[in-house]
């Protein structure tokens, strides 16, 4: 990169608050604790929401992210912080990786949109099970908010001002597209998340084959 005369950006830093608790809801227990490592795509999910401001109003984008090779899964924007942002983050992630999702961990923080009986139950009926951070600081959801930062180090910050929901909308969509399929990751062997799952599904492929 050096000898290209590239530079890689600078993250910035998130003030405006996305994580509403309710201490009145019941929480799921914290199944991961802290420990963001996955043997395989869909055995844990990260959850989290972030915010971009427009000229419109604040804009509000909800991802989950697989742990194993950090593809986005699911994603929506919406200028409100209700539920159904979440839900609709949620259906997408379900409807990409199948109906069923037997063994699947979705860990989020402790925000009202995570703790709804509409998305537990969503969950419920996927197969997955929740898990929630249970110390209440930012390191709970370490590998969703480290992504956040980098949404809006690599897109937000570099490409503003952002006139509404829909330029944000258009931006996040070709965003994910280059995430997932052409951004390599240091943490993939400088493979992109599409490669580093094909690569998944190829070698126990060759090794059930072998067997």
């Amino acid at each position: 990169m050096k000898e290209l005369g590239l530079s890689g950006v600078k993250k910035g830093r998130a003030y405006k608050v996305t994580t509403i608790g309710d201490g009145s809801l019941q929480r799921p227990s914290d199944l991961v604790d802290r420990h963001f490592v996955a043997a395989a795509p869909n055995r844990l999910w990260v959850a989290d929401l972030t915010y971009v401001k427009s000229h419109s109003g604040w804009v509000y984008v909800a991802f989950i992210i697989d742990v194993f090779s950090r593809f986005i899964v699911g994603w929506q924007v919406s200028n409100s912080l209700r539920s159904d942002l979440a839900i609709d983050a949620l259906e997408m992630a379900i409807y990409a990786r199948g109906d069923y999702l037997a063994g699947l961990v979705h860990h989020s923080d402790r925000g009202v949109q995570y703790l709804s009986i509409r998305y537990s139950e969503r969950l419920d009926e996927a197969g997955a099970v929740a898990s929630v951070g249970s110390k209440g600081d930012s390191y709970d959801n370490a590998m969703a908010e480290s992504f956040n930062s980098l949404f809006k180090s690599e897109l937000i910050y570099r490409k503003g001002p952002w006139r509404n929901v829909e330029h944000v909308e258009w931006a996040t969509l070709n965003y994910v597209d280059w995430f997932n399929n052409r951004r390599i990751h240091e943490s993939l062997d400088y493979v992109p998340p599409v490669e580093f799952e094909a690569h998944y599904y190829g070698t126990d492929e060759s090794e059930s084959l072998a067997v």
